[in-house]
């Protein structure tokens, strides 16, 4: 069990690493990781990657708290839009952990799968949208953050994926665009995983130690590493070149991808 801790640490310093290096959520990581190490336990194979994702999720609570106190500091968080995301991100972000619940775990790995195939091309190709229109009304609003709730909790990421193309393409800054989008991750993880740890209450398949669909060894150890180490990935963004970066991360990607999707 000990080496198990170590290795629980390792993917938090990983994923803490790469998310304040890139900006990018440190779900992508961490849910196919521990869906590896899960399966080498011998856990259920029916509860591995609702275990991955609600405890990936879990993690984004403790690690977006201190990313918003940062982007708060520097006045980047556009409040009055996180306030018009935020109800539909929670009720989003409920029901994909209703759905995701409902879906078996092979499903469950071909959407992760998907999904970060999706985020791996987008890095490939550098895909950036083009800001030409303003934002939504409160319905509309309302509409896009079920959208980014709902998918966020189905694989686990914090949305920062979706977000922050969404409010680029309504013609906020990049900068603004990233802050605001790291204030919305917290809705999501917290509604998502509640939503996990409530399906899974009465699962009668999770190993010792699990909070409905919530593993509590891996979140201490992912949460205790990544919150250390984090703030070194963001330090290290400004001394190497992010175009190059972002081109090996898609590549990680691309292989995790192909682990969900094959189970190579």
């Amino acid at each position: 069990m000990e080496v198990i801790y170590i290795y629980y640490v390792l993917f938090g310093t990983l994923a803490g690493f790469v998310a304040g290096l890139l900006g990018v959520g440190g779900g992508l990581i961490i849910v196919p990781l521990l869906a590896m190490s899960f399966a080498a336990q011998g856990f259920v194979d029916s509860v591995i990657m609702h275990l991955a994702v609600g405890t990936s999720l879990a993690t984004i609570v403790f690690t977006s708290i201190s990313s918003i106190w940062a982007h708060h500091r520097h006045g980047a968080v556009r409040w009055h839009e996180f306030m018009r995301l935020a109800p539909g991100i929670v009720t989003g972000a409920w029901m994909g952990a209703a759905l995701a619940n409902i879906l078996p775990t092979t499903m469950l790995s071909t959407v992760f799968g998907v999904f970060e195939l999706y985020v791996a091309i987008q890095m490939t190709l550098n895909i950036k949208p083009k800001p030409h229109r303003r934002l939504p009304e409160y319905l509309g609003m309302f509409g896009v953050g079920n959208v980014i709730g709902g998918v966020s909790a189905v694989v686990g990421v914090g949305g920062g994926t979706l977000t922050v193309p969404f409010l680029v393409w309504c013609n906020v800054s990049i900068r603004e665009a990233i802050a605001t989008s790291a204030a919305c991750g917290l809705p999501i993880a917290l509604s998502g995983s509640m939503g996990f740890v409530i399906s899974g209450w009465s699962e009668y398949n999770l190993p010792v130690y699990s909070l409905g669909y919530l593993h509590l060894p891996a979140l201490i150890g992912i949460v205790a590493a990544s919150v250390v180490v984090a703030p070194l990935g963001a330090k290290w963004a400004h001394r190497l070149p992010a175009h190059r970066l972002k081109q090996v991360f898609a590549i990680v990607l691309y292989i995790l991808a192909a682990y969900m999707l094959l189970g190579i």
